[in-house]
């Protein structure tokens, strides 16, 4: 197993080496406007230096000036000490404004995900038990809803029905005005108010390819022979499904979760931007749109750790699950 994780784990840095290097190209291939207009913003204060100057010291700080393998050696030593540089959106440095941030989307996903699991996978068994019936229409229709809406209408709809329709909820934000004033039991309850309509947008968008995904794993089991041969033993439909079936979705699952919980991150940034969220996905789109740099590159170093990390827990269980897997 140590052998299989240490194989695992090289693979993994290599793909992140490489995917930080084809970002940081595209970074470098961009149009040097977004420094412009930075220079051009910093020009603009009071004792500021001329902006032709200002200019060439940010190119020059950003490393625009120079071979783009020295100017990627330069970053990646930089983030080794965990120094990603300046946000010149967020006028702080770029880890110190994710530790900011990053526990609002950890809370919304760790949440988003516990409740979508805990309701998709009865569904998807549910559907899968009763093929063909009433039950398994219904549950299908609802999960293909679901997949044809986009995040983005899904929330602009749920704002527009239970906020500005019939005020339930506040439009944005995180907090209502007297957060500060309210005891911390209070405040706990303030923040999880207003993440019902997030928390509800990403269970609709999420719920859709999780049931089909169980669905379809689900009667592939119940229709293998080791599945007939259980049932011509006496045993109960309860346990068949339950002991026997179910069980054998494990490796599926695993492959669907090693790409779920990444794609959940990524989707943030819709989420937050619409609710007005503090999270992660919100300060990288902020950043997108300013054309800060520094942010860009770390949200997308970030992205590909957490894609890979998932993908070697993924292979860990996949080797727990099945020793098949670690003789390869």
């Amino acid at each position: 197993m140590l052998r299989f994780f240490a194989r695992r784990l090289s693979f993994a840095v290599v793909v992140v080496f490489s995917g930080c290097f084809i970002i940081y190209c595209i970074m470098r291939l961009v149009p040097m406007s977004f420094i412009e207009l930075q220079a051009r913003n910093i020009a603009t204060g009071p004792d500021a230096l001329p902006f032709d100057e200002l200019l060439a010291n940010l190119t020059s700080h950003y490393g625009m000036d120079i071979n783009i393998f020295v100017g990627f050696t330069r970053w990646v030593i930089s983030a080794f000490q965990g120094d990603f540089g300046f946000s010149w959106s967020w006028n702080m440095p770029v880890v110190e404004h994710f530790r900011q941030v990053i526990p609002y989307t950890l809370v919304l996903n760790i949440i988003a995900t516990l409740i979508t699991v805990v309701v998709w996978v009865p569904l998807g068994i549910i559907a899968a038990v009763k093929q063909n019936t009433k039950k398994d229409y219904t549950i299908t229709a609802i999960a293909l809803m679901g997949i044809s809406l986009p995040a983005f209408f899904t929330a602009n709809l749920l704002r527009w029905l239970f906020s500005v329709n019939l005020g339930w909820f506040n439009l944005y934000g995180i907090v209502g005005r007297m957060h500060h004033e309210m005891g911390p039991f209070r405040q706990l309850l303030d923040i999880g108010y207003h993440l019902v309509l997030p928390l509800l947008t990403i269970f609709i968008v999420s719920i859709g390819g999780g049931v089909r995904f169980m669905r379809t794993i689900m009667l592939d089991v119940i229709n293998a022979d080791y599945i007939r041969t259980a049932r011509a033993k006496g045993l109960s439909e309860k346990k068949v499904i339950n002991s026997h079936a179910f069980r054998n979705t494990m490796i599926p699952m695993i492959t669907f979760f090693s790409g779920f919980i990444p794609g959940l991150f990524g989707g943030s940034m819709v989420i937050e931007s619409v609710f007005g969220i503090p999270g992660i996905g919100l300060a990288f789109f902020t950043s997108l749109s300013d054309g800060d740099i520094p942010y860009i590159m770390f949200y997308n170093a970030f992205m590909l750790i957490l894609t890979q990390a998932s993908l070697i827990i993924a292979d860990l269980l996949y080797a727990a699950v099945d020793p098949r897997v670690r003789a390869n």
